[in-house]
């Protein structure tokens, strides 16, 4: 009985981790969306606000600082882009191999829906009032999402490596 027991408590903790990863997926798209739907003067006055932060504490730090607000958010704002898809990129790949996809199909699989929600993301704002799609900022969008998975990827390899490496030893 404990036995059998163990097995479906372990199935339903299995479960768990599943319908979590695929939530944080669901909720940073959520994220990104909302992000997206913000009018471009709300969305400049919050990169731009970054970038006068970031010019304050770099003028500080740094004796020759020579670089405009408006060079600066620029800046910013194509970070935005990579730093938010490399989230997802890491995310969806996790929720993948957490729902039993691994390999070459699971790293396919992550980038192709990475990309398809990029290139989703940008038609949207094409409805956003003052807002354009890019194709720049999906391939921005895109290298994001490949750098998450890649570094996933490589994390989980040196995580087994480093367990197989502890088992050979015990």
């Amino acid at each position: 009985r404990y036995e059998f027991a163990m097995i479906i408590k372990g199935h339903q903790s299995m479960e768990h981790k599943t319908f979590l990863s695929w939530a944080a997926v669901i909720f940073w798209m959520a994220v990104i969306f909302v992000l997206s739907s913000q009018a471009a003067e709300q969305s400049d006055r919050l990169s731009i606000s970054i970038a006068e932060n970031v010019t304050k504490i770099a003028e500080k730090a740094v004796l020759k600082w020579d670089i405009s607000i408006k060079k600066l958010n620029y800046i910013v704002r194509k970070n935005a882009h990579f730093f938010s898809y490399l989230i997802l990129g890491v995310l969806m790949i996790n929720a993948l191999r957490e729902s039993g996809v691994y390999g070459r199909k699971a790293v396919i699989m992550a980038f192709l829906a990475c990309l398809l929600y990029a290139i989703s993301d940008e038609t949207h704002q094409l409805f956003v009032p003052g807002r354009t799609g890019q194709i720049k900022d999906v391939i921005i969008d895109s290298a994001g999402a490949a750098a998450g998975i890649g570094v996933y990827m490589i994390c989980s390899k040196a995580l087994n490596l480093k367990k197989q490496m502890t088992n050979d030893r015990g």
